[in-house]
Order: structure tokens, then C-alpha cells, then sequence
């Protein structure tokens, strides 16, 4: 009898297994696939590796901003193939031996819940006290006539490309599809975005989501945005814009990034009693079920779909299953979008403060008031925006543009959790010369 098994290895399962073992519980995790899950084998983890080396590709095309000649500079993709390899390889390692250190099982095979206690691996039953579902998400695939070409990739299959395409026609301006975006066109590759809505970046804060555009433009992206995409033929993607008028885009291949579902086929959700939609497990914010003991976390919620907050959700499921008392607040989960610039933010857009009539101040502030941000980005444009409570000053939103927010801005997701006030953060010390300094500025302005 175990007192968790976790189904699924991502960051939610592989994280609340650990977080169990150390506890000194009996647990065990079943993965049919890859241990890290997608994050770490085909999603967060490859992608950012590929950016990385784009992102320094560019540097080198503008060395002359650093004082620096480089007569020529180019992507040796089947290098950065391997190169990528080896990070994965290296980090599942780690996982592994996380696992393994703090005694957690781990059972290969498909996992499906045959009761409350009991979940079925191959032809084994394993009885426990909890089970812990955190089975992750796959690409989604809309209903466009001929999403099944061959000359169409998802999220994990491109990464199957040996060569770099010279155009890519990419379905979905998310960021999935803006991370994409931003690295094939750093290495040379003519790239087009086909975004449904106005906007890209939906979700973010509307004049953060501007700002990149326009960056993102001047780095030779094209967007389409209020475009449909109605077929595809082959390698030709077949279009329809705002006003009704039709086109077509030919492309080497073309990236389905319309973001991803929940896995729920083949759990044994039905006959358990779990309740569930096509957007994922209904849980509460203490990583709870309806049906006692069965718990679940990460994307297969449907709640937030990133790694981070599959880890804390899981480990905030672990903490409550065994007579703790925890919670996740999700308006202070930061989330990033690792573009160039990046994108990093935290708590409620100023769209969403105005549809739920709350009274606001806000102010923003250009990246290049801080000193380190100008040395780092000599070609680089950003801003800080913030939102506070126009009574007590509470910090309600921080949204930022600009290489390094991904690295402060989790200071501003702790300010949000603490329900800190402006006048709180004028206390704080803010090291010098840091990017952080521009954020700062911009919380004490938000007072004025």
C-alpha cells in the first residue's frame, strides 16, 4: 500500500513525489513516456535552449554596439541539435536521480485510476491512500481542413527539423508560437504569424502585447492578426483577414501553436466519479478533487499551463493530503514569454482591473531608467508597467518588456502574495546597477 501514487512525471508529478518522499511517505510515479514530461524533453527546456543561441547570434550580428568586431556569425543548427541533446539529457538525469534520492518509485507504463485507491500500470494493480493526476497536456489541434498534412508541425514535432526552413508559416500568436517566432527569424528563416484575434499575446497586458509587435516587426516577424486560417493544402496555408478578403501563404512547413488540451482519455476518470470537462479536472485551490483522495495538478486542470505552477500546485496537493493546510493564490503566479525582448508578468492586466470595476493607478516606465539595461541592450527598447489600487496603493499588476524581467519579476509576484503596498516597496533596497531598479521606479511612481 503506498500513500501517493503520482501518474504523470512533469514538473507538477515529478515535484509532489519528491516533496512526498522527503515527507517519508511511500510513494510512487507512473510514466508511460519521458521522466520531466514535456517541459523538459520536447516544450520549456529545448525551446529556451534554441533561444538562447539565437538570442547571441543577434548579439554577434550587432558586436559593433559592444565595441566588438565579428566579421560573420551564423546558427550551426545540427550544433545547437546537440547541444540541446545534451541539456535534456543532462536535466532528465537530474530528475532521476531526484526521484531516486528521495525514495520514490518509479513505474514505466500507461496509468488509469480503477477505483479511489487503485491505479492500474500495464497489468499491475497498485493500491494506494491518494492518487495524485498530473498528466500533463498535448498540442491542440483545431478543426482547420488539412491540419493533417505532413508539411504541418506541433510544438514537439518541430524539433524533429534537422534544417532550418527559409519561410514558416506559423498558425497562433501565443507564446508558444512567439517563442517559435523569435527564433527562427534570429536564424534567417522569413517568418509569418496567423493570429485569429487583434491582438497578439493574448492574455497579456494590452500595451505590453503592442510594444512587443513592434519589436518583434523590426526583427522582420510578419503577423497577420484577425486572420483565419480556413485550409491547408499541402504546404500552402489558405487564409481569410478581417474584412472577408482571401490569400494564400506558401511555406517550407507550418507550426500549429493554438495552444494545448488536458490529457484525460484512458484514466478511468468516468468510472471514478472525477469531474471533468474538456478543459481539464476540476480542482480546488487546494489541488483537491470531488471524489476524496484523488487529486490532481499541472495543465491537466486547465488552470494555468506553465511548469512552475504545475510544481506548486502539486506540491500544495501534497502538503493538504497529508494534514497540512495550503493554498495556491494564482493572481500572484508570474508568467513569462521568452521572446526577444522578453515578456514577464505578474497579477491583473489593466484590461481586466477596468472589467471587474476596480479603481486603478498605473504607471510605466521605460527599461532604459535603469543603467544596466542600457549597458546589456544597446539596441533593446522595454518598459515597466504597474497597476495599483488607487485607495491603499496595493500592488495589483507588474508587466514588463525587456531582456531580464524573467529574473525580477518574481520579486514582484512575492510583493503581490505579501499583499504589499507601494509605500511598502519604497522600504525595500534595490541593488545597483540592476534592470530591477527600472521596476522599482515604476511601483513608487504608481503612487504618484
Amino acid at each position: 500500500m503506498y500513500d501517493l501514487i503520482v501518474i504523470g512525471a512533469g514538473p507538477g508529478g515529478y515535484e509532489a513525489a519528491a516533496h512526498a518522499g522527503r515527507k517519508g511517505k511511500k510513494v510512487a510515479i507512473a510514466e508511460k513516456e519521458h521522466i520531466g514530461g514535456t517541459c523538459l524533453n520536447v516544450g520549456c527546456i529545448p525551446t529556451k535552449t534554441y533561444l538562447r543561441s539565437s538570442k547571441l547570434l543577434a548579439e554577434c550580428k550587432h558586436g559593433a554596439d559592444f565595441a566588438i568586431r565579428i566579421p560573420s556569425a551564423e546558427l550551426d543548427f545540427p550544433a545547437l541539435i546537440d547541444r540541446k541533446n545534451r541539456v535534456v539529457g543532462t536535466l532528465t538525469k537530474g530528475v532521476e536521480t531526484l526521484l531516486k534520492r528521495t525514495g520514490v518509485q518509479v513505474i514505466p507504463g500507461h496509468a488509469r485510476l480503477t477505483s479511489r485507491s487503485a491505479v492500474l500500470v500495464g497489468e499491475t494493480t497498485y493500491e494506494t491512500k491518494n492518487i495524485l493526476i498530473a498528466t500533463g497536456a498535448r498540442p491542440a489541434v483545431p478543426p482547420i481542413p488539412g491540419i493533417d498534412s505532413g508539411a504541418v508541425l506541433d510544438s514537439t514535432s518541430v524539433f524533429e527539423l534537422t534544417e532550418l526552413p527559409k519561410r514558416l508559416a506559423i498558425i497562433g500568436g501565443g507564446y508558444i508560437g512567439l517563442e517559435f517566432a523569435s527564433f527562427f527569424a534570429a536564424a534567417g528563416t522569413e517568418v509569418v504569424v496567423f493570429e485569429m484575434l487583434p491582438q497578439i499575446a493574448a492574455g497579456c497586458d494590452r500595451d505590453i502585447a503592442d510594444r512587443l509587435s513592434k519589436e518583434l516587426k523590426r526583427q522582420g516577424i510578419q503577423f497577420r492578426t484577425a486572420t483565419r486560417v480556413t485550409r491547408i493544402e499541402g504546404r500552402t496555408l489558405h487564409f481569410e483577414d478581417a474584412a472577408g478578403a482571401a490569400g494564400t501563404f506558401a511555406a517550407d512547413f507550418i507550426l500549429n501553436s493554438t495552444g494545448r488540451v488536458p490529457i484525460l482519455e484512458d484514466l478511468g476518470l468516468e468510472q471514478t466519479g472525477v469531474d471533468f470537462d474538456r478543459k481539464g479536472i476540476k480542482t480546488s485551490d487546494k489541488g483537491k478533487t470531488n471524489v476524496p483522495g484523488i487529486w490532481a495538478c499541472g495543465d491537466v486542470t486547465g488552470r494555468r499551463l506553465l511548469a512552475h505552477a504545475a510544481a506548486r500546485e502539486g506540491i500544495v496537493a501534497v502538503n493538504n493530503m497529508f494534514g497540512g493546510d495550503d493554498r495556491l493564490r494564482y493572481d500572484s503566479i508570474p508568467s513569462v514569454i521568452y521572446t526577444h525582448p522578453e515578456v514577464a508578468s505578474v497579477g491583473k492586466t489593466e484590461q481586466e482591473l477596468k472589467a471587474e470595476g476596480v479603481s486603478y493607478k498605473k504607471s510605466m516606465v521605460p527599461m532604459a531608467y535603469s543603467g544596466r539595461f542600457m549597458i546589456e541592450n544597446p539596441q533593446g527598447a522595454g518598459v515597466v508597467k504597474v497597476l495599483a489600487g488607487a485607495k491603499y496603493g496595493e500592488l495589483l499588476g507588474v508587466h514588463a518588456l525587456g531582456d531580464s524581467s524573467s529574473e525580477f519579476i518574481v520579486a514582484a509576484a512575492a510583493m503581490i502574495e505579501a499583499e504589499m503596498c507601494v509605500s511598502d516597496v519604497a522600504q525595500l533596497v534595490f541593488p545597483h546597477p540592476t534592470v530591477s531598479e527600472a521596476m522599482k521606479e515604476a511601483i513608487l511612481r504608481a503612487a504618484e
